[in-house]
């Protein structure tokens, strides 16, 4: 399993983020995408510029943010 330092290694430089809203997307939404094997960065669309922050599908889950919201598979 990754730990911190692990996830903040992967490159994302590449990846495409989904956004999920909870309601009006005019106030902003979160944004996810998978950056490796059972890793994830999750932004925000308000803030496009900020470094996103980055989980295991474990503290995901833990969290309750599910991919499938997103349209992601696990």
């Amino acid at each position: 399993m990754l730990d911190g330092s692990d996830l903040y290694a992967l490159d994302i430089s590449g990846v495409s983020f989904v956004k999920a809203c909870g309601g009006p997307c005019s106030e902003g939404c979160v944004t996810l995408a998978r950056i490796g094997d059972g890793s994830w960065a999750l932004g925000d669309s308000k803030r496009p510029d900020a470094t996103p922050l980055r989980f295991t599908t474990e503290e995901l889950d833990a969290a309750g943010i599910d991919p499938a919201r997103f349209g992601l598979s696990v």
